[in-house]
């Protein structure tokens, strides 16, 4: 019995403490996101349940410890300053995950909701993503959607993205998780009209005469990978004739029949069923390129975030 009134006590301290520290640390922090939320001082106090005057202090004394302005204030309105906005981002992820950390671990509430964002290829978003990301936003209304739609390379912790979807050979993502989700074919295409009038390539060495269209994006765009009937990899240096960093844009310029290309199958569609299209070097094995959704291995997997790679893999086509 001593021992468990010990234990109680430590445990009453503890939380007392805990309490008090988080309250010093995210007090100011949570009144400031509040009254942008409300656009005033008086309307987030009604929210908070404190005076006007005390949400005003505790605003100015985080912007005392920042040592910036968060704020324009007038006798009708406030506004954000360059730097509030900035760090107002900020703010709200933390308020967020704080919530979503105390909510795994009470267990009380653990629906999606909050602020999910999201970056992911044009081409893949726009062929496969779409009806998922339509479908997770009616099943969790609560959760407010930022997606980035991009070809780049996005750094997923300084950026702040909950997950990032990429497509690669071999993707190099030690320091996060990284979960496949689909896989695809990559082809070399071009159109009838480039192939009738520039003469077709039969081996992937004779596009050092071609007019290439590269990705910018890899780390060596101008080097093109294949792998030989019996399955030995060899590298060819092709003629670029394009650089460019979206693969939207290729795929745009080869169907103008600007030149070759090389592209996930996801990109292409229906046009090599159409025609408009065509695959070279059909005696080469294909090379696969897999698509990973990757978040940050430093967070724990919020209920937004594990919701929506449900989701993808469910609804995803297994290729």
């Amino acid at each position: 019995m001593y021992i468990n009134i010990q234990l109680r006590l430590i445990t009453s301290i503890y939380k007392d403490y805990f309490h008090m520290t988080m309250n010093k640390l995210f007090d100011g922090v949570v009144i400031f996101t509040q009254v942008v939320k409300s656009g005033g001082f008086s309307a987030a106090a009604e929210a908070l349940g404190h005076s006007t005057s005390y949400v005003s202090k505790e605003v100015n004394k985080l912007e005392s410890r920042l040592g910036v302005r968060l704020l324009n204030r007038t006798t009708r309105s406030i506004g954000l300053t360059p730097e509030g906005q900035a760090y107002h981002q900020q703010c709200l992820q933390l308020v967020q995950d704080a919530e979503q950390a105390v909510q795994l671990i009470t267990q009380h509430d653990v629906s999606p909701k909050g602020h999910l964002k999201i970056s992911s290829p044009v081409g893949f978003a726009n062929n496969y993503l779409r009806p998922i990301l339509s479908q997770y936003m009616l099943n969790y209304p609560n959760v407010n959607l930022e997606l980035d739609l991009n070809d780049r390379r996005v750094d997923v912790i300084s950026e702040g993205y909950d997950l990032v979807i990429r497509a690669s050979q071999n993707l190099d993502e030690s320091s996060l998780i990284c979960r496949k989700i689909y896989s695809c074919k990559a082809y070399t295409v071009a159109t009838p009209e480039y192939l009738s009038k520039h003469g077709r390539p039969y081996h992937p060495q004779e596009l050092a005469k071609h007019n290439c269209l590269c990705y910018s994006n890899l780390k060596l765009p101008t080097r093109w990978h294949y792998s030989d009937k019996q399955g030995k990899s060899f590298f060819v240096d092709v003629r670029q004739k394009v650089l460019c960093n979206s693969g939207e844009m290729e795929f745009a310029m080869t169907l103008d029949g600007l030149g070759i290309c090389r592209l996930p199958e996801f990109y292409l569609q229906d046009t090599l069923e159409t025609g408009k299209l065509e695959i070279l070097f059909p005696q080469y094995p294909t090379t696969d390129i897999d698509v990973f959704v990757v978040y940050p291995s430093r967070k724990h997997l919020s209920p937004k975030v594990r919701a929506f790679i449900d989701l993808v893999v469910e609804r995803l086509p297994n290729r």
